[in-house]
């Protein structure tokens, strides 16, 4: 029988297994290593003593951590592939969320996640767009879309399966059952499922032959890029945290902003749907501008509705902007400086956005503290958006400085 060479590997069944791979292993990873600890901190909290400000403080100093890992992580993407950064990812994962359930002083709880966020930087969405961006060759959109489609399907299983955890074992118990769950499916399905020969890079496109990641990174386009979407991802994820709390500033039960934050997480598959249309009908200007804009236009919307109906239907079209949102920023260097370094610019394209995530959920706090109102904060919120809009004017590299 003759032995499979790597080219037959690369097949439309071998790509398939990969991206059934990472659907799977984004749900797990984001579930255990992110959507299990809002369920689990009033928890935390009520056993351990900890402020709450304490516990969130170690999980936004997570996302700080992944975002500077992202980094190297994309470098080793663009030359070696994913399977042996994400096992490693995989396997750092299990003993750093032990490491958290067994955390005796509030130090090892924060040196814990710092542990999870080095784990987070290897095995979330960023290495999987890299993946399926060149496995998928010219056109990867359906495989992305189908990827952001699973993974926002991760609090939807993770969250009411921690809550559900929680109530028969305390929080330690419970994420140490999730770290067995994480180490059950992540590690083996990323070494296993994802053994596809990793193709050479792309070759350059037309006027873009010298043209390498550190002077992209350098370049006035794609510094204003990174601004442009970590203005929008601040805005985005402060008004996700605060939904809840603006919902009850305007009377809303707290079983209806559940309802409306469930919703808009609905919302984001239905944008998401819509994308690979979006990409044929607009240009990457039209598209990225517009998309932020209307990121801006339905944040300050929350800001201004005032009946529990319209603020709930507001959610909705706000989680369908936001969903389209993870889109752009998986396809938004190949848009305009193609595959060649994709790993290594989606990299440092990451990491300042994953810091204004990070900073999120105190910002917009912060800010309604500071204006006396939710409603107030979120109008700011969209300006910021809208600010980032702004900036995506200026984002598109000339034919020269691509």
């Amino acid at each position: 029988m003759p032995v499979a060479t790597e080219a037959d590997l690369l097949t439309d069944s071998g790509r398939r297994l990969a991206l059934s791979t990472l659907c799977a292993t984004q749900i797990t990873s984001w579930g255990v290593l992110y959507y299990a600890f809002p369920v689990l901190a009033g928890d935390i909290t009520a056993a351990t003593g900890w402020s709450t400000a304490a516990i969130t403080a170690a999980l936004s100093a997570s996302q700080l951590v992944a975002a500077l890992i992202g980094i190297p992580v994309g470098r080793w993407l663009d030359r070696y592939g994913p399977r042996e950064v994400m096992t490693a990812g995989s396997v750092l994962a299990v003993p750093a969320v032990v490491a958290v359930a067994t955390a005796s002083s509030l130090v090892w709880f924060v040196a814990a996640w710092l542990l999870v966020g080095a784990a987070m930087g290897a095995v979330l969405y960023p290495p999987a767009f890299a993946a399926l961006t060149r496995w998928y060759g010219p056109d990867p959109v359906r495989a992305l879309t189908v990827l952001t489609l699973a993974g926002g399907l991760a609090s939807t299983v993770f969250a009411p399966l921690t809550a559900a955890l929680a109530t028969r074992l305390d929080w330690r118990g419970t994420y140490l059952v999730l770290a067995a769950v994480l180490a059950v499916v992540t590690v083996p399905a990323h070494w296993f499922g994802l053994r596809l020969p990793w193709p050479p890079r792309p070759e350059p496109e037309p006027g873009r032959a010298h043209t390498g990641p550190r002077r992209v990174a350098r370049s006035g386009p794609f510094v204003l890029l990174a601004v442009a979407l970590s203005l929008t991802a601040l805005a985005t994820f402060a008004a996700v945290i605060n939904l809840v709390p603006l919902l009850a500033e305007r009377g809303v039960s707290t079983g209806v902003a559940a309802v409306a934050l469930g919703l808009g997480g609905a919302g984001q598959v239905v944008g998401r749907l819509g994308y690979a249309t979006l990409v044929r009908r607009t240009s990457v200007l039209a598209r990225t501008t517009g998309i932020l804009l209307a990121i801006a236009a339905t944040t300050a919307a929350l800001g201004l509705l005032t009946t529990g109906p319209a603020l709930v239907t507001g959610a909705v079209v706000a989680g369908m902007a936001r969903g389209v949102f993870t889109l752009l920023q998986a396809t938004a260097v190949t848009d305009r400086w193609g595959r060649r370094h994709y790993g290594h610019l989606t990299g440092l394209l990451s990491a300042p956005m994953t810091i204004t995530m990070a900073l999120a959920p105190f910002a917009g706090a912060v800010l309604a503290d500071l204006l006396g109102s939710y409603s107030t904060a979120f109008l700011v919120l969209g300006a910021i958006a809208a600010a980032g809009a702004t900036f995506s004017l200026s984002t598109i590299p000339s034919k020269d400085m691509s």
